[in-house]
């Protein structure tokens, strides 16, 4: 764009101050609403003027997040913070709008309680959590993770070394891949017991076969030109490994580390229904329900979606690291 036209690197001086200020404007509504919604007597007897106000806030939040969307500042910390802002605008926003509904309207808690009384449960219920994260994610998920992860990839490089392996077993990986685990889960528990070992087996099971697939390819990714010039070099099948496949291959392990990340705690956590100490998420979530304690449900739920959302950002903090460049802008 060229003349008059705006400049893709600088944002107008007035949607900079704008959409902040938006933005500013709607968290003060939504933190009015919420304390005018606990005010005694006030739960389940909103009236109009309330869903007015509540519907005001959604339209207002909407139009920050937009403008903070279009905001294209220069300096790299500005723009890392406009990036950080719509998400968490976006989810404040979900917040008090499931406040507001919930005590508003009056909605038991055995059916969906209010976010404040999830994050009162989450304080109190700390010590429990706490030792549930334990068994569920670092005895169950992260073992388990290593290890399928590891064998996958192990399996991944003899089966592209033989390659009467790899036509054998990429077909009976691929058909293996779609077992459930709610069948697999009691098989590993009679097998291994109820305790961490037997859910450790159940996360490997299922970060196995996505690292065997995503290794395969990626390991085929080495250009032609680039293993014949190893070739003409002599090199060795550990050397063109070390120093072409495995290079060639990262985006894909990438790419499997990551969605095991979170199937590795769901594995963990579904496994726990099936035979578990009295400790852990999903034994907790399981006995919770049973006792209509939802919020306590809800503070499992929360707790564990903040571990798989930090397990992630992990990895994907090594893949920056690792490959130099963020995944989008790579070219094949």
């Amino acid at each position: 764009m060229t003349g008059r036209g705006r400049h893709p690197g600088r944002a107008p001086a007035r949607a900079m101050v704008l959409a902040p200020a938006l933005a500013g404007a709607a968290c003060a509504a939504g933190l009015a609403l919420c304390l005018l919604v606990h005010r005694p007597g006030f739960a389940g007897q909103a009236g109009p003027g309330f869903w007015a106000a509540t519907a005001g806030l959604w339209l207002l939040a909407t139009l920050a997040a937009s403008d903070l969307a279009a905001l294209e500042p220069r300096h790299p910390l500005a723009r890392q913070a406009v990036f950080l802002a719509v998400p968490a605008l976006f989810g404040l926003l979900v917040l008090a709008l499931w406040e507001l509904v919930t005590v508003g309207a009056g909605v038991p808690a055995v059916l969906m309680p209010p976010p404040s009384a999830i994050a009162v449960r989450f304080v109190q219920g700390g010590p429990t959590l706490a030792a549930d994260f334990v068994q569920t994610f670092v005895k169950a998920a992260l073992p388990g993770y290593a290890l399928g992860n590891l064998t996958g990839l192990a399996l991944a490089i003899l089966a592209d070394r033989v390659p009467v392996l790899r036509r054998g077993v990429m077909p009976v990986a691929n058909f293996a891949s779609a077992l459930p685990i709610v069948g697999v889960a009691p098989i590993m528990v009679m097998w291994f017991g109820f305790d961490w070992p037997s859910k450790a087996a159940v996360v490997a099971l299922l970060t196995f076969f996505p690292m065997l697939v995503q290794a395969s390819a990626g390991l085929a990714a080495a250009g032609r030109l680039e293993r014949d010039l190893m070739r003409s070099y002599a090199a060795e099948y550990g050397q063109t490994l070390r120093l072409l496949r495995l290079p060639a291959a990262l985006p894909f392990l990438f790419t499997a580390l990551k969605v095991n990340a979170t199937l590795a705690l769901i594995g963990a956590i579904v496994a726990e229904f099936f035979g578990t100490p009295i400790v852990g998420m999903g034994f907790r979530i399981s006995i919770e329900a049973a006792r209509l304690a939802l919020d306590m449900v809800w503070a499992e739920i929360a707790l564990a979606a903040l571990a798989g959302s930090a397990f992630y950002g992990l990895v994907a903090l090594a893949e920056r690291a690792t490959t130099r460049r963020p995944p989008a802008r790579r070219t094949a």
